[in-house]
């Protein structure tokens, strides 16, 4: 089977070679998920089955590119951050109540909250044993990453603290939640590519980065698409009183003095009961044209193009480019 590159690049040749390791990442999460119980291997296939960009995996081995990519370690680890990606979709769905992931029904809806959440036990546990076969170190960065997905998870459910400031608490839920693991696979592919500590740190960076501004513009895409980009029904976020930094903005700015009466109206809106589809859709509506969705977008440019600059030690050529149309098409989603 042949994957389908998620972002357009110029160099024919790299689009080879990465077109068909995506292919070989593809085969290997397939075979992962594969399991002789009926109930395991179609919970555990589902969202493996709705597809995606791959855009982990596709990091990992682009960054692979920058040494040896043709290593058979460095598919195995762009498999092992997708697996590990696509586990935490089942758990966070569970606990975001959200009903479509990649335009499919979320696995809850489905077989119910206890099977999903087994089920993204499941699929650590098949990351885990195809972790161990790169060795000791990866073992460590992969337990490392999944202690920050706990961590970043566990401290949106609880918030900020009294005194502390809650878009600075959002930013570091974002590294750990989100960016922990796109700088991972950045990472394994440069350290399973045979690259020099130096690079490896310089795309690790890069990770850390572009994956907060990649959650950014996802806040954004979840008031202004329909949809069809996340894969998760607008405005899901707000009816499950997840914070997204367009409303902390907002909260933020109602909390000065400085706040209109169309602030608060606003708030109030989100605010409100958004069981009904109908308030909820109002709600979406009125904070979408709020002016703290572009200074939102403002954010992920600004980080997008923070994360350009630190890949400022790679050599020029088609990798390097190739990692700055990454970058791009990241926060382009939000445009």
């Amino acid at each position: 089977m042949t994957t389908a590159l998620a972002l357009p690049l110029h160099d024919a040749a790299l689009a080879e070679r990465l077109t068909g390791r995506l292919g070989l990442v593809e085969e290997l999460l397939r075979s992962a998920v594969t399991y002789a119980d009926p109930i395991a291997h179609d919970a555990s296939s589902h969202l493996v089955n709705a597809g995606g960009k791959r855009l982990r995996p596709l990091l990992t081995l682009l960054t692979a590119e920058l040494g040896d990519g043709a290593r058979r370690e460095v598919v195995d680890a762009a498999a092992v951050v997708e697996l590990t990606h696509l586990a935490t979709l089942y758990h966070d769905d569970v606990m975001d109540s959200a009903p479509v992931r990649r335009g499919a029904p979320a696995a809850h809806e489905v077989w119910g909250n206890s099977v999903a959440i087994l089920t993204g036990d499941l699929l650590f546990a098949r990351a885990s044993s195809l972790v161990s076969g790169l060795g000791p170190e990866a073992v460590r960065i992969q337990a490392q990453t999944f202690e920050r997905l706990c961590l970043g998870q566990l401290h949106e459910t609880v918030g900020p603290g009294a005194d502390e400031d809650p878009v600075a608490h959002y930013l570091q839920v974002l590294s750990d939640k989100t960016a922990s693991l796109i700088a991972t696979s950045a990472r394994f592919g440069a350290m399973f590519g045979g690259c020099s500590a130096e690079v490896v740190r310089t795309v690790t960076q890069f990770g850390e980065t572009i994956g907060v501004a990649f959650q950014l513009a996802d806040d954004v895409i979840d008031l202004t698409s329909d949809g069809t980009v996340t894969g998760k029904t607008p405005g899901t976020d707000l009816r499950e009183r997840v914070p997204t930094m367009p409303a902390l903005l907002l909260r933020s700015r109602v909390a000065a003095a400085s706040a209109g009466a169309a602030d608060r109206d606003v708030l109030a809106l989100l605010d409100g009961d958004l069981t009904d589809d109908a308030d909820l859709a109002t709600a979406v509506a009125a904070l979408r044209d709020h002016d703290v969705v572009a200074q939102t977008r403002r954010r992920a440019v600004e980080l997008a193009r923070q994360a350009v600059t630190e890949l400022a030690p790679l050599p020029a050529g088609p990798v390097k480019d190739a990692l700055v149309a990454f970058a791009d098409a990241l926060v382009d989603r939000a445009s």
